[in-house]
């Protein structure tokens, strides 16, 4: 499945009316804390990683975005190419630890 697959097939789902935007951007913070809840209890709580619930959770982040970009008649796979783009940009080498 391609970005721009997975935003088509996303929306589906999607309610909405005049504050769909506010909505995805809160639902993006509420999941996105959740990603990072888990890696902070792993890290420092020594919880074991559930790579089950860290994909749940950051299909749940991915769903947002996405759909945030529907909402911006912005096709997802613009958003990852871009993304790319910049960090080609940045980073030529590839991203290299400065000692």
């Amino acid at each position: 499945m391609d970005f721009n697959e997975y935003q088509n097939a996303a929306k589906r789902t999607l309610y909405g009316n005049e504050q769909v935007l506010t909505n995805c951007a809160l639902g993006l913070a509420g999941e996105s804390g959740q990603v990072v809840d888990l890696v902070k209890n792993y890290t420092f709580r020594g919880r074991k990683l559930d790579r089950k619930e860290l994909i749940h959770e950051m299909g749940d982040v991915l769903w947002y975005l996405s759909q945030i970009a529907e909402w911006a008649d912005i096709p997802f796979e613009e958003v990852a190419k871009a993304n790319i783009n910049e960090l080609n940009r940045r980073y030529p080498a590839g991203f290299k630890k400065q000692g």
